[in-house]
């Protein structure tokens, strides 16, 4: 259960937003709110917003948002429902969903479905797959309806947008006409009154959401991209309209305001359908769940959407199939092509009792799974949630764009005046200094600038996602390529993390069958990351475990417990020592001369002898050890192992910097250590006996794996079983914000050229209009460029 005084976490889809201003204006107005801290991404349109404690509520956070102009955009849920007797059970469970905050529900009897409106982030599936479940009732939400229903959203949106653009068009094009025929000295070609009757409805109806939204700026306090191309058209198009009905002399600027809003509305189409594309790796991800599974019900096998499945269930998978959901094999042998979660090209074969995963390929055999991870609850999901999480997230590098964003309108508008005034004084020429007011208004639109950052982080944390690169936020994104110092642990990121029993050395007069049962007692309560191989070899050995009493483990040394009134001792050769044993230094130290741990055993305060375990080496170490170096990064490996077998494995992979016998709780004291000079630490470790040390560093990477642990506490998750992903992720981390760094250049250079330019009349305005919309197609253009960042292939 939730404590009260626990933060609660909203991601908000946020609809009416035009540019960077209005997210820097609404997130200034949410962080207002007392125990409030949002975060609003204008090119994701998402909101994130933490609530701490009960100083405001969601109801505040909705009506802030509703108050500045904007709206939470309303998704729609369908539940399947069982346990309904009559329409009065119906009736129950519509009251219980309505009873939730901003749900409205219609739930049907006879098809056993109930539909749902409701804001996301507001309340949650889960949350009302619970409420009908507190009356007594069984629901499951029916996958893929909501984020189906978003697409579905954002197409009728781009095809109402092409519709009002393709009206516009049709009326700007004869106005168009105009400006080229008094340019080659043609004259008019149209007469004033017929300018007006076609620009009218461009300026007031395809027009019309640039002025409410400039309203709703204003009406807050602030300003935005919508004030500048209201104002510029609005005095292009009144001063035309004036000079029409007063004098019906005079050059009259309809053409100019018409297409001001005819490019303003090609730029936001096009920023749409590119601001999707930046979005496409999610997408694609969501493709690879197949829709259908093929579920065995008593016997026979039945055909159902995989949205229907549950945890239990049993089905099938022909070769060739992709996997619908997490399970574990019952009965089959195959390749499974993980790729798409792992970014891993080589097949992993599956038996019997090995984890699958949805979405993954089936290449041969026929397999048999039990269900045990479904909806909301596979790796695939879990996968997709961390993506959209850093995709919604800021980086350090925006908070210099954010600022600009937020005083650049009002500045532009001062800019504007004087440029007339200046211009009208001088020359005397109202008209002309309108038109270089107007030409300085439009060309200033802050989208680029917005756009710069998270369009590129958008795409690259997609890459990321696709190649088995998972980054948790865009900070650290951007911090992977920075990293000065990469400290590896050494079980399971150096080596392969399998250990094997490789001596068992009793001491003399103790047999191994003995030695083994009571390594075997102990360790089976044991958490340790070597239990699994001790506890296998000892079974395979026929060894019977005893029960131990007063069983207790000592964190990064050993474990010990009672059996009839005895003490029992297992661990490291420091802490049995510690216990007053007496160990043979000779033998231990020839051993860790190898590389191998070793593990003492003492029975009622007497040596019982030695067991050993080697862990091999992975085969990419020392290359991807190697690559690093070369880029000028310092690598150094941090263990708790004894120091000889760290050295020994050290010397194999090629580093000089070892720090050994380091407890788990120690870790993150070393890492600290490292950054107290002001050096960038990396630290890359299994996550899980390594979470302190991961949370610690600058930036945590966790290697080959799903474990929640990791997805909880590393900044970056490697989901390939490689160490050479750490360059993977460095090399996208700089090409990454490598984009970032020229998007910002193309934005902050349509500004610094194109206002001076307006500014000194030498710029038309609707060459001014199409040099802004070209600003926004740049940047997201350019951002898309990273889509063909592809990991690179090594043997």
């Amino acid at each position: 259960m939730t404590n009260a005084s626990d933060p609660l976490s909203l991601h908000l889809p946020i609809s009416g937003m035009s540019c960077a201003a209005c997210a820097v204006r609404l997130e200034r107005v949410l962080n207002s709110l007392p125990g409030v801290e949002a975060n609003v991404n204008f090119a994701s349109e998402r909101a994130r917003v933490r609530l701490q404690g009960e100083s405001s509520t969601v109801q505040d956070v909705v009506a802030a948002i509703h108050k500045v102009g904007f709206d939470v955009v309303e998704q729609t849920l369908t539940l399947e429902l069982s346990g309904m007797s009559s329409e009065r059970c119906a009736e129950r469970i519509q009251a219980a969903l309505e009873a939730l905050q901003d749900v409205h529900a219609t739930v049907l009897f006879a098809s056993s479905r109930a539909s749902v409106r409701y804001r996301p982030g507001v309340v949650s599936p889960e949350q009302m797959v619970r409420a009908v479940e507190l009356g007594g009732f069984q629901a499951h939400a029916v996958e893929g309806g909501q984020r189906g229903e978003e697409r579905a959203r954002r197409e009728r949106a781009w095809q109402r947008e092409r519709r009002e653009f393709l009206i516009a068009v049709v009326l700007t094009v004869p106005l168009m006409a105009e400006m080229v025929g008094m340019f080659f000295g043609s004259g008019h070609l149209l007469p004033g009154w017929l300018q007006a009757l076609l620009a009218t409805p461009v300026q007031f109806w395809s027009g019309r959401h640039f002025y409410r939204r400039a309203w709703s700026a204003l009406r807050s306090g602030t300003s935005n991209m919508d004030v500048l191309v209201t104002l510029g058209t609005s005095v292009a198009y009144l001063f035309s309209l004036f000079t029409l009905l007063t004098t019906l002399h005079g050059h009259l600027y309809f053409e100019a305001s018409a297409a001001i809003i005819t490019l303003v509305l090609l730029g936001k189409l096009l920023e749409s359908r590119a601001k999707t594309k930046t979005g496409a790796a999610i997408e694609g991800l969501l493709n690879l769940q197949p829709p259908i599974a093929h579920v065995e019900v008593d016997g026979e096998i039945e055909d159902r959407d995989v949205a229907s499945l549950h945890c239990g269930d049993i089905f099938v998978v022909r070769p060739g199939e992709s996997i619908p959901v997490d399970g574990v094999i019952l009965d089959g042998l195959s390749e499974v092509n993980e790729s798409m979660l792992t970014g891993e090209s080589v097949p992993v074969v599956k038996a019997v009792g090995a984890e699958v995963f949805g979405a993954t390929l089936n290449q041969s055999g026929m397999l048999r799974v039990k269900a045990t991870g479904v909806g909301s609850n596979t790796a695939l999901a879990r996968i997709i949630r961390m993506v959209e999480k850093a995709q919604g997230s800021k980086a350090a590098v925006q908070r210099l764009a954010d600022k600009i964003s937020s005083v650049f309108v009002p500045v532009v508008v001062v800019i504007a005046l004087l440029t007339c005034l200046t211009h009208w004084f001088i020359s005397g020429d109202l008209a002309s200094s309108l038109v270089s007011a107007v030409a300085v208004l439009v060309i200033a639109c802050p989208c680029a600038l917005g756009l710069a950052t998270p369009t590129a982080i958008m795409v690259g944390t997609g890459q990321g996602a696709r190649a088995g690169i998972l980054f948790r936020n865009a900070n650290a994104l951007e911090q992977v390529q920075r990293l000065q110092v990469l400290v590896l642990d050494k079980t399971g990121t150096i080596t392969e993390g399998k250990p094997s029993v490789s001596d068992v050395l009793p001491e003399a007069a103790v047999a191994d069958a003995e030695l083994l049962r009571v390594a075997l007692s102990l360790e089976q309560h044991s958490e340790h990351p070597l239990r699994q191989a001790l506890v296998q070899h000892a079974r395979e050995a026929g060894v019977e475990a005893v029960e131990v009493s007063e069983f207790q483990a000592v964190i990064g040394w050993g474990v010990k417990g009672e059996v009839a009134g005895e003490n029992w001792l297992l661990g490291s050769p420091r802490f049995l020592a510690e216990n007053d044993i007496v160990l043979d230094q000779a033998q231990i130290a020839k051993l860790e001369a190898q590389g191998k741990t070793v593990i003492a055993v003492a029975r009622a305060d007497l040596l019982l002898g030695y067991i050993a375990l080697a862990d091999k080496v992975r085969d990419d170490a020392r290359t991807a050890i190697a690559d690093l170096q070369h880029q000028g990064i310092e690598v150094m490996m941090l263990t708790g192992d004894n120091p000889r077998a760290a050295a020994v494995i050290a010397k194999q992979v090629g580093i000089t910097n070892v720090v050994a016998q380091v407890l788990p709780e120690h870790k993150a004291a070393e890492i600290q250590r490292l950054q107290a000079n002001g050096r960038c630490v990396g630290m890359v470790g299994d996550g899980i006996n390594d979470a302190p040390a991961l949370a610690a560093a600058d930036v945590g990477f966790a290697i080959g794996a799903g474990s929640d642990i990791a997805l909880d506490t590393a900044d970056v998750v490697l989901m390939r079983n490689r160490l050479d992903s750490l360059l993977d992720a460095i090399s996208l981390s700089r090409a990454t914000l490598g984009k970032v760094k020229q998007n910002l250049f193309f934005a902050f250079f349509y500004n610094l050229l194109g206002i001076p330019l307006a500014a000194l009349s030498l710029l038309n305005p609707v060459i001014a209009g199409s040099a802004m919309a070209l600003s926004s197609i740049s940047v997201l253009s350019n951002s898309l460029l990273l889509r063909h960042w592809k990991p690179t292939q090594r043997d």
